[in-house]
């Protein structure tokens, strides 16, 4: 009844493409459902990036939905992207894995109100039935990636990660976005260095990165 109310003071539209009545209407729900882009890689990829698996490519519907969730909140979101994260990592074909996410900052946690990328692996983790671990935890404060080059993020990140935990499970490195690279080439570092085996990694979207 409340939930009822609430819409019709403050009507719901959906957060891929604006339709009213949905959080997220079947149309974009579907998008969610598809069959995952597959292996991708930026250009120039960087030294040091594993393998890569996308469930779709960085614009559009599904662009908005995870800006929607990561920035606005939206965490009636967090099943249906974390869905399609599990795409990707089934798409990956690893076998029996640990799901890690790349940490945001405790600032950007605390601004947010919630950690997007432990919220995604969770969800990703329930659907594919394998363990969501917090294995990586920032070492250092970087400055804000918006803007920079390739060389500038790969700069920016080295040595700005650090692992934990006993080695087990072959670990995959869950994100919401791939641009650059440079964040999951730390990743792996970081989680070599405390002798955890990477089998790869799974992004719910790749951005289309060309040489310039």
């Amino acid at each position: 009844m409340l939930a009822a109310l609430l819409d019709l003071v403050l009507p719901r539209t959906c957060c891929g493409c604006d339709l009213t009545g949905f959080l997220l209407c079947p149309s974009c729900r579907g998008l969610l459902d598809a069959e995952p882009l597959g292996r991708v890689c930026p250009t120039p990829c960087p030294e040091g990036l594993p393998r890569v698996v996308a469930f779709s490519s960085y614009d559009g519907e599904v662009k908005r939905l995870l800006l929607a969730h990561k920035e606005k909140g939206q965490l009636g979101l967090t099943r249906p992207l974390g869905w399609a994260l599990a795409a990707a990592v089934r798409r990956a074909d690893l076998g029996a894995v640990v799901l890690c996410p790349v940490p945001s900052s405790r600032a950007a946690v605390r601004q947010r109100g919630h950690d997007h990328a432990m919220r995604l692996a969770r969800a990703a983790a329930r659907h594919l039935g394998v363990p969501a671990e917090r294995l990586l935890c920032p070492a250092r404060a970087v400055a804000d990636q918006a803007g920079l080059t390739t060389r500038e993020r790969a700069a920016n990140l080295a040595g700005a990660l650090r692992a934990t935990g006993t080695p087990h499970l072959p670990v995959v490195v869950v994100d919401d976005v791939m641009t650059t690279g440079a964040t999951l080439v730390e990743a792996v570092r970081a989680l070599a260095a405390q002798g955890h085996p990477v089998a790869g990694a799974a992004v719910v979207a790749a951005t289309k990165r060309r040489v310039r």
